[in-house]
């Protein structure tokens, strides 16, 4: 089993992270339609800590409320969206939990809290805190070097849009990071940005085991393209789906690629102009298994280095 190498320098707590330049993590009521952009109205984030990292942490949620500035209307406010905390064994290990379906085993662990959250102004554009949580609260998991703790997002009612974000954090009251921490996902469901000069990524890390890649995703409404970069890979273009439906395309894994992060940019078209657009995006290996996304990306972020994988030209 790959044991992956963290650096300790990560700062990695903000969820979307600055790297990703995501504006909001997104989770719909579950009476929306899927066509304004979640497949399934259910979101679930990992958080991992170091296993020498002992004091205790805090899981912050930005906007937790469904109403206000930030949210999506669909005529009025009527969705209550559901946050809950697991940990403990089998928090991450089974593999209902790292699908990207809320269906099964999904929230297998011991729940450590939980709140519903409708449109209530006192958490609109405000934090609410989780915690405090021992680090050995959640599940040791060795492949990751240490202990993992798993939030599940559900639109329980309501067809409204909830945007929103996290930080793990060392204080209650503050966001400050939790040293060599990061965060991941299986399935990423996000609000792009409106702006067509913003480009956004996400970094599924590519493991030992990999030897192709699928990559889906959900009701982009053909809003520009999706560029593939790594150690190997200059800038592949990558297919985008329509309104309400799923598009996907497969690749091998170059050399170089293997147990490095690949980076998937979004670039926006910048006419027609699609505003509000929410989109869902997973990655595959050629087992079926789900790869993980980490907000800062496993070996760094990855730039093409020209020598990997060119063979040169014979005369």
């Amino acid at each position: 089993m790959l044991l992956v190498s963290f650096a300790h320098n990560t700062a990695a707590q903000p969820v979307p992270a600055g790297d990703e330049n995501i504006p909001y993590l997104m989770t719909f009521g579950n009476r929306a339609e899927t066509s304004w952009g979640d497949d399934d109205f259910s979101l679930t984030f990992f958080f991992r800590i170091p296993k020498e990292y002992t004091d205790p942490v805090y899981i912050r949620i930005w906007d937790p409320d469904c109403g206000g500035d930030h949210d999506e209307i669909n005529g009025v406010f009527d969705t209550q969206t559901t946050f809950e905390i697991f940990g403990g064994e089998d928090c991450w290990e089974p593999d209902d939990a790292k699908g990207i379906n809320p269906v099964g085993n999904y929230k297998s662990g011991n729940l450590l809290a939980f709140k519903s959250f409708g449109d209530d102004s006192r958490y609109d554009n405000d934090w609410y805190t989780f915690g405090p949580f021992n680090p050995t609260e959640g599940e040791f998991v060795d492949q990751w070097q240490g202990y993992v703790f798993k939030i599940i997002v559900e639109g329980v009612e309501g067809d409204d849009g909830n945007l929103y974000r996290f930080f793990l954090s060392t204080d209650p009251d503050n966001n400050r990071d939790v040293e060599g921490g990061n965060a991941f996902a299986y399935e990423y469901s996000f609000r792009m940005h409106n702006n067509p000069n913003e480009v956004s990524h996400i970094y599924p890390f590519v493991d030992d085991r990999a030897i192709s890649v699928k990559q889906r995703n959900f009701d982009w409404d053909n809003d520009g393209l999706i560029r593939i970069v790594s150690v190997a890979r200059m800038g592949q273009i990558s297919s985008v789906s329509g309104e309400d439906h799923w598009s996907e395309d497969e690749f091998a894994v170059l050399e170089g690629e293997a147990t490095k992060s690949l980076d998937l940019q979004f670039h926006k078209k910048k006419s027609p102009a699609v505003r509000n657009n929410n989109v869902v995006i997973t990655v595959q290996n050629q087992y079926g298994e789900y790869m993980p996304f980490f907000v800062i990306p496993i070996g760094g972020v990855p730039k093409y280095k020209y020598s990997i994988g060119v063979t040169p030209q014979k005369n």
